[in-house]
């Protein structure tokens, strides 16, 4: 086999063997179900309560504020539309977000303004960021919820969300951040960042995929999105992935450890890498330089995405032109575009995302291949001989 190099951490990442070793017992001989009253349950129960303080401390909330999920697409549509089902009966029926959000948070606000709620997307400005100023300025009266991701999954750029949650405590409108991102990348505490709700999954920081958390600051009341039961306490029906809990735990306490640290050392990497990438012509970074540790998004002009990837993948290289969870989608990312550029630019993006598992030879792979590949796609592309012969202005 040829050289492999995983560059999509946006969109999972591996599962680590320390995790899963945490993890072997609960999906073997420790079986027992969470809710039952017998000693095998009731370990069980133990192990997860366990599991959720380890959760609390790393997110600087309390123990019962802590709710499992089945990963951070549920924990975003629970807030939000938990939230507004008890905040409608006050009057609260508008919602304030931006229009660069993750799917999981636009098509839950589009689904609630289906059903009678009053939506307000802000716009961020060319370099994917909205300021607490256009969050204060859009709040009304009737306004309820506040959803502004923490750092976004394509172009990562990071939010002022400690910022944004002290306008939203002034102004008595809850704060929900999708963090899905974030977690164990960047360090969070949800108190001292005036945050009332945040979502998180696992597989973003070497995790199992299919367990996630919300966040629910103490005093928040939230209608439940799943019924049934009367697992976490009442609010969240479904037995317990108590492997997928454990496994949770295990990796947000790892991936918190020395966060500032590591973070320090894959921004190095990435800056070396952004460095590298843009001095091939007619490139641009897309997002300010205040973003995830380990997230690179460069266009390409005269460059399809598609083929782009298809050959970084023929060399090796796992990468992505956005968002994994619209990558069957041929329409150009709606955040690109969210951020001004043209379709033809937003088509050809690459994103590559690292982790302090990316070794600096990888990184020097890529930067060798990368502009190998442009300039065969080039070669091919019909736009970028206009572009060269003056035919066509760079849109750049």
């Amino acid at each position: 086999m040829g050289r492999f190099i995983y560059a999509d951490n946006a969109a999972t990442t591996k599962l680590s063997a320390e995790v899963l070793n945490a993890m072997m017992p609960y999906l073997t001989d420790n079986y027992g179900n969470a809710s039952s009253i017998y000693e095998v349950g009731r370990s069980a129960r133990r192990t997860v309560e366990k599991a959720r303080q380890t959760v609390a401390e790393a997110l600087g909330a309390k123990t019962n504020e802590i709710y499992f999920t089945s990963g951070g697409s549920e924990a975003d549509n629970w807030a939000i539309k938990g939230v507004m089902d008890i905040l409608k009966d006050k009057g609260k029926t508008h919602i304030i977000t931006t229009n660069f959000e993750h799917h999981a948070v636009l098509h839950t606000c589009q689904f609630m303004q289906k059903h009678g709620f009053e939506v307000t997307y802000l716009e961020v400005n060319s370099e994917g960021y909205v300021t607490p100023g256009q969050v204060e300025n859009a709040i009304t009266d009737k306004t309820g919820l506040v959803t502004i991701m923490y750092a976004n999954n394509e172009i990562g750029t990071i939010q002022p969300i400690s910022e944004i949650g002290e306008v939203c405590r002034k102004k008595g409108v809850i704060f929900h951040t999708d963090a899905v991102q974030a977690i164990g990348h960047i360090d969070i505490d949800v108190a001292k960042q005036n945050i009332d709700m945040l979502s998180l999954s696992a597989h973003k920081f070497h995790g199992p995929k299919g367990i996630g958390v919300l966040y629910i600051r103490n005093g928040i009341r939230i209608s439940n999105l799943i019924h049934g039961g009367a697992q976490e306490r009442n609010k969240r029906a479904s037995t317990e992935n108590v492997a997928g809990i454990v496994g949770l735990a295990r990796a947000i306490e790892i991936a918190t450890k020395d966060i500032d640290k590591k973070a320090k050392e894959i921004s190095e990497k990435r800056d070396y890498l952004i460095e590298n990438l843009l001095k091939i012509e007619n490139t641009r970074l897309n997002g300010g330089r205040n973003r995830l540790p380990g997230n690179i998004n460069i266009s390409f002009e005269g460059v399809e995405g598609e083929a782009l990837l298809l050959m970084c993948d023929l060399n090796g290289i796992c990468a992505s032109s956005g968002s994994a969870c619209t990558s069957g989608s041929l329409d150009p990312s709606h955040v690109l575009l969210a951020i001004g550029l043209p379709h033809e630019i937003a088509h050809g993006s690459l994103r590559l995302s690292i982790t302090e598992e990316t070794s600096k030879e990888d990184i020097d792979y890529i930067i060798e291949i990368v502009p190998n590949v442009i300039k065969r796609l080039r070669s091919m592309s019909p736009v970028w001989e206009k572009i060269e012969n003056g035919e066509q202005k760079s849109l750049l």
